[in-house]
C-alpha cells in the first residue's frame, strides 16, 4: 500500500494534505473510476431512453409510478434519482404530456399522488421491460457475484459520504 506523508501538528494528528501532495491521494483513483463507469452508465442508458423517446428522467418517474397505485410527490422523490426541486418540474411535463396525473391523497388533503394514466401505463409497459433488455446486455457480462460485489462497495462508499467524518484536518 503506497503512503503519501500529510502535514501533522506537534501531537502528531493529521492537519490534511499539501498542495504538492494532495494529487497523490491514494482515493483519488477510486473516485475518478467511480466517475467515468457513472458517466459511461448515464450516456450509453440515456443515448437508448432518448432513442425509445423519453428523457432519463422522464424515464425514471415512468418506471418508479409504474406498476404502482401511485405515490405522494415525497415518495416519488425518495424513490428516484431526482432531486426533489427537479420533481416538480418533471410531473408538469408529463402530466401536459397526458403521462401523469395529480389527484389529492384520500386520507391527506395536502398529499398530493402521482399516479400514471392509461397513457403512461402505455409508455411504461413499452418502455420499461425495452429498456432492462437493453441494459441487461451490458450487465449480464457480468456474474450474479460480481453484481453484488460491486453493489456492496457502492452501498460501503455511499455509507461514507452519509456518515459524518467529523471534521476537517487543521479546522477544528
Amino acid at each position: 500500500m503506497t503512503t503519501i506523508a500529510i502535514a501533522s501538528n506537534s501531537d502528531g494528528d493529521v492537519t490534511g494534505y499539501t498542495p504538492e501532495n494532495a494529487s497523490r491521494a491514494p482515493f483519488l483513483p477510486l473516485v475518478r473510476s467511480m466517475v467515468r463507469a457513472y458517466q459511461a452508465f448515464v450516456e450509453t442508458s440515456g443515448r437508448h431512453l432518448r432513442d425509445l423517446g423519453v428523457t432519463p428522467s422522464q424515464f425514471d418517474v415512468v418506471a418508479t409510478l409504474g406498476n404502482t397505485p401511485g405515490m405522494t410527490l415525497g415518495e416519488l422523490s425518495g424513490r428516484t434519482l431526482i432531486t426533489k426541486s427537479a420533481l416538480t418540474g418533471i410531473i408538469d411535463r408529463l402530466e401536459r404530456q397526458g403521462l401523469v396525473a395529480r389527484c389529492d391523497k384520500a386520507s391527506d388533503r395536502r398529499c398530493v399522488v402521482a399516479r400514471l394514466t392509461p397513457a403512461g401505463e402505455a409508455l411504461f409497459r413499452e418502455v420499461f421491460p425495452g429498456h432492462v433488455d437493453y441494459m441487461s446486455r451490458f450487465f449480464n457480462r457480468m456474474s450474479a457475484e460480481e453484481q453484488a460485489e460491486c453493489r456492496r462497495a457502492f452501498e460501503k462508499v455511499e455509507a461514507l459520504f452519509e456518515a459524518d467524518p467529523g471534521p476537517v484536518p487543521g479546522e477544528e
